[in-house]
């Protein structure tokens, strides 16, 4: 598994998330935020999509997301494909008429850091949705101007990695990104860990 399978599966699930999942529930309901469903991602409301493995799962069908375009997928579960619009200017970047690159491995990769992502963020912040944004595709909570989340990977860091961002700028050994805190998945281990990880950044806010 080479970092550019590893980016372009990332990028392919991004525009999934975004163009089958995000536009056409966003022209349904008048709203952009998915959530982590088992072991993937899907819709919040109609249309009930989901993404689980290597295919997109709908209420009567489980259809393979290799060699399809998103717009085909998009046919293939009774909608069109298309990123909500006007609301945000980066994204994706991909087309309707781009053909989906899928590796099983680092799919399964990138899903697992939602997963266990949603687990860290219910048990530090219980009573809490955490939303995965379509526009940046990382899953993420917002509590007293500091966002805590996990990004599977972009232009900081190319792999899955927890991240505590403040509004206000914080000094010290701890914030070793430009936008606060960073740490991989690949370093933490486990949902339990990122879940302290999200901790120890509270407790250095609120200092």
């Amino acid at each position: 598994m080479t970092a550019d399978v590893v980016a372009l599966t990332r990028r392919s699930l991004h525009g999934i998330a975004e163009l089958v999942l995000a536009g056409p529930q966003h022209r349904e309901i008048g709203r952009i935020r998915l959530r982590i469903v088992g072991e993937g991602f899907g819709t919040l409301s109609e249309p009930s999509l989901r993404v689980e493995g290597g295919v997109l799962v709908t209420g009567t069908a489980r259809i393979p997301l290799s060699g399809q375009t998103y717009a085909s997928l998009a046919e293939a579960a009774g909608i069109e494909a298309g990123a909500p619009e006007r609301l945000y200017p980066d994204g994706s970047g991909v087309k309707p008429d781009e053909v989906i690159t899928f590796d099983p491995e680092a799919g399964a990769v990138i899903l697992r850091a939602f997963v266990a992502g949603d687990e860290a963020l219910r048990g530090f912040a219980p009573g809490t949705e955490p939303v995965l944004w379509p526009e940046h595709f990382d899953l993420a909570i917002t509590l007293d101007e500091v966002n805590y989340g996990v990004s599977p990977g972009d232009g900081h860091l190319p792999e899955p990695y927890a991240y505590v961002g403040p509004h206000r700028p914080r000094e010290g050994e701890f914030w070793n990104a430009p936008f606060g805190a960073a740490l991989t998945l690949r370093d933490l281990g486990s949902a339990d860990a990122i879940q302290r990880f999200f901790e120890e950044g509270k407790r250095r806010t609120d200092t």
